[in-house]
């Protein structure tokens, strides 16, 4: 029997908190809010989009941080327990999200809200504990200076084990702008530094409880239809074979075989110790097991052994990027590397970017200090140096452009609108390349993947050294990727599902006429949205390019004067009023 159709899926209410005043008030979202950004990602962007100046100091009191859930999260749909963190960056100076998988977001939604919005900064160390409809600010001084796992240790040893912790580690406390948000023992919001931005409001953790359940409309279709849906996932080789089998490090063999696997700070593209970091390798040598997030059949997450310890990870980004692009090729080395990051709060990509632009920059002599590749000990010593801002250290904890433009090295920061280059070589990856250049939170291999097109062949495998239909397909999947991160769901679904699947699956949660147009505009309306912010931000179209080391060879001109004709923008990349004005986006 099916719900009646009124708030399905949604609670219809976010609880704000001001730390300034330790007040906590509940706030309604109208239902139209809802249908045009759905929730996750592009609820959090609209809140902030209207509630921060693009003046503003991501560090000051007026900056919101948003955790937001969808209309999917903690629902019977697959990989619905992620969560969505928005805010202004420090690391970019625009809007910023970073989506993180686990089980916080699940306990979130179960609280009874789609959103958390934290306001003002407290005066001490302080911790959000959301336990349903009791919530509060409380002093946590305790607690700072504690890494990720023992500060989350403390809090459920306090609060008990039931209450899921988000928290930061000393990076986000030291206001290191490549910090990071630690969601889940192994899941981070990891990118933008938004760990900095919790640190700015002297905020160290939010605790959330609930067992409320969302309504669901047509429970009984949702569940027939979900049962279809897992046969999919099981036949997809790259989810059940790959994925599941081995986790993200599949990846590293296939990358490194076709030239594209970032290396030494992308001076090379195929790393000569690479194999010891293959899954089968891995597999063998310090992986221990794997685990799931919040109701996932796929089960992508590694845990690893080192020794007596037992830590999270890593992923694939993180492998390469503490891995071949410092030069490193051990794998018990590259875990240690992994398992200090999340222990410290720190972005696995932008650190190994960050301090590979430093190699670079001592090796040509710009630094009083000598670091050479695959030196572990200066590598982690310099990592700690990282978080706690010391020495050289505290220059890297702002990141490779600030860092490479002080020391007058700025060819050798691998970035874009301030966010490092992931881990695929976009010289050889065509499409990547425009989506690096084009994504509205600085270089994504998220928005899009077009990896599943030019490596993995999902749904099918293009040529990758060709521009010819990259710039509408990239287009398409920006918009998709955003209304998957406003559901909100894991990315791996759309290695399988299309957005007729995820509007499906939005009917039966929500009793809303959700079609594949529909879903795919509403990810257009955010992605203008975060566009026409971030130009108030002075991230302007010009920026919408690669390191000149990274485009050489590579059409990017001629795909971005496309790609801004398929968005309906000028041809020098603005959103044009009338497209924000068919999208209901406001351009004041």
């Amino acid at each position: 029997m099916a719900a009646s159709a009124e708030l399905c899926g949604w609670f219809g209410r976010c609880v704000e908190v001001d730390l300034s005043t330790k007040e906590a008030r509940v706030a309604e979202l109208s239902p139209d809010l809802l249908w045009r950004y759905m929730g996750g990602r592009g609820l959090g962007s609209w809140l902030v989009s209207q509630q921060v100046s693009p003046s503003a100091d991501p560090f000051s009191r007026e900056n919101l941080l948003v955790f937001a859930v969808g209309p999917l999260t903690a629902t019977p749909v697959y990989t619905s327990g992620r969560v969505c963190v928005v805010s202004k960056s420090p690391l970019t100076n625009g809007l910023f999200y970073s989506s993180a998988g686990g089980f916080f977001g699940a306990s979130l939604k179960r609280a009874g809200y789609d959103a958390l919005v934290v306001k003002g900064a407290a005066s001490k160390p302080s911790m959000i504990v959301v336990d349903e409809d009791v919530v509060e600010v409380v002093d946590c001084e305790e607690l700072w200076g504690k890494s990720t796992s023992e500060a989350r240790e403390a809090v459920q040893q306090d609060l008990g084990r039931d209450f899921r912790v988000a928290c930061i580690g000393p990076a986000g406390e030291n206001l290191v702008r490549i910090a990071n948000i630690s969601v889940d023992p192994g899941d981070f919001a990891g990118r933008g530094g938004l760990g900095a931005v919790m640190g700015s409001k002297k905020l160290k953790a939010v605790a959330v409880r609930g067992e409320k359940r969302p309504r669901v409309f047509d429970e009984e279709g949702l569940r027939a239809f979900l049962r279809r849906c897992l046969v999919r996932i099981k036949w997809k080789p790259v989810l059940d074979k790959a994925l599941s089998a081995f986790g993200t490090s599949f990846i590293m063999r296939i990358v490194d075989s076709l030239g594209v696997l970032p290396t030494k700070n992308f001076l090379e593209s195929r790393f000569e110790k690479a194999q010891n970091l293959y899954a089968e390798v891995l597999s063998d040598s310090v992986f221990a097991k794997k685990r799931s997030c919040f109701n996932c059949p796929i089960a992508c997450k590694r845990v690893s052994r080192i020794g007596d310890r037992v830590v999270d990870g890593p992923e694939y980004e993180s492998l390469a990027a503490l891995g071949p692009m410092l030069g490193l090729g051990r794998a018990e080395e590259v875990v240690e590397l992994n398992r200090l990051c999340n222990e410290l709060g720190i972005d696995t990509i932008s650190a190994g970017v960050s301090i590979a632009c430093a190699i670079e920059a001592s090796q040509r002599g710009l630094l009083p200090t000598k670091i050479k590749w695959g030196d572990f000990d200066q590598i982690r010593s310099l990592l700690e140096d990282v978080a706690y801002r010391r020495g050289l250290g505290s220059d890297l904890a702002d990141g490779s452009k600030r860092f490479a433009s002080k020391v007058g090295a700025s060819d050798c920061a691998m970035e874009v609108k301030g966010s490092e280059v992931p881990m695929y070589d976009p010289r050889g990856l065509y499409g990547q390349a425009l989506g690096y250049a084009t994504s509205n939170r600085g270089a994504c291999h998220l928005n899009p993947y077009m990896v599943s097109l030019e490596i993995l062949g999902t749904p099918i495998l293009m040529e990758r050294f060709s521009e010819a239909e990259k710039p509408a397909l990239v287009a398409y999947l920006q918009n998709l990727s955003a209304s998957v991160d406003s559901m909100v769901l894991c990315k791996f679904l759309c290695l399988e599902f299309d957005e007729d699947v995820f509007a499906q699956m939005l009917a039966y949660v929500t009793g809303k006429p959700y079609t594949h147009e529909t879903v795919v505009e509403v990810g257009e309306r955010i992605w203008n949205l975060e566009r026409a912010y971030n130009l108030k931000c002075g991230i302007t179209p010009d920026q919408d390019k690669l390191p000149k080391r990274l485009v050489e060879g590579v059409p990017l001109e001629e795909m971005l004067g496309e790609y801004y004709r398929v968005r309906g923008w000028s041809e020098n990349g603005y959103p044009t009023p009338e497209k924000l004005e068919e999208l209901g986006v406001e351009s004041s």
